[in-house]
């Protein structure tokens, strides 16, 4: 029995990934220093503050951690608010688990400035029971203590949870909580989809296919025709 939906936000709720990349050029510029390849890789599933944390080791950042993060959300904050778009058909779903008492909530690595921006921004705040940042719990993705938290703000235990995820840590981080977990199709993280497919219990596209096809059942269940089901 699903009783509450949990979206991660970027690349998952929202196409944003592409943001990220640059504005870490940007920034990393203004101190003389080149984006290394590797570093999309290196801070997937960390929290805003783990990423402030590992950018000032790294690259030996004279800025604290505050001022580190304050700039990046002034960087990110008109563009979360103008050219961040939902994805197709989570509007849709959103209203679908409304009609049908369905908690929703938000588990997000970002900031919580930039999701209450992007939420705000999109008129989806009546929409969620919860939001909750990275920054708000111990361990960021893959530990699962956001999707615990979420669930526990919901009042819902884990296993009656479905998690939509669109990075390996954050589908690990689901499936770590106990949960179901359906893996979202995007542009920046196509190139790990068969991993994607391996590790989550679902695989979708796009939201549309689930209004399509019938999220749940009469009796509010999973049916497996909602998906493009992982093969073993």
């Amino acid at each position: 029995m699903i009783e509450a939906v949990i979206f991660d936000l970027d690349g998952s709720m929202v196409d944003s990934m592409w943001i990220w990349r640059s504005i870490d050029i940007e920034y990393l510029g203004k101190f003389g220093i080149e984006l290394p390849e590797n570093l999309q890789a290196c801070i997937e599933g960390m929290s805003f503050s783990e990423t402030a944390a590992y950018f000032k080791e790294r690259f030996g950042l004279s800025d604290d951690l505050e001022t580190i993060k304050a700039e990046w959300n002034r960087m990110a904050w008109d563009k979360y608010a103008h050219e961040v778009p939902v994805k197709e058909g989570v509007r849709e779903l959103l209203d679908y688990c409304m009609e049908h008492g369905i908690k929703a909530g938000i588990a997000t690595s970002n900031s919580r400035q930039l999701v209450e921006n992007v939420v705000q921004a999109h008129q989806l705040e009546s929409c969620f029971g919860c939001i909750m940042t990275g920054c708000e719990v111990e361990k960021g993705k893959p530990a699962p203590d956001i999707y615990l938290a979420v669930a526990n703000e919901l009042a819902v235990s884990p296993e009656n949870c479905l998690v939509f995820e669109d990075i390996i840590p954050g589908i690990q981080a689901g499936k770590a909580a106990g949960m179901k977990v359906c893996a979202v199709y995007d542009e920046y993280s196509k190139h790990q989809d068969n991993e994607k497919r391996e590790l989550a219990d679902y695989y979708t596209y796009h939201f549309t296919e689930l209004i399509k096809n019938g999220i749940f059942s009469e009796k509010e269940q999973m049916t497996a025709a909602a998906f493009t089901v992982c093969e073993a």
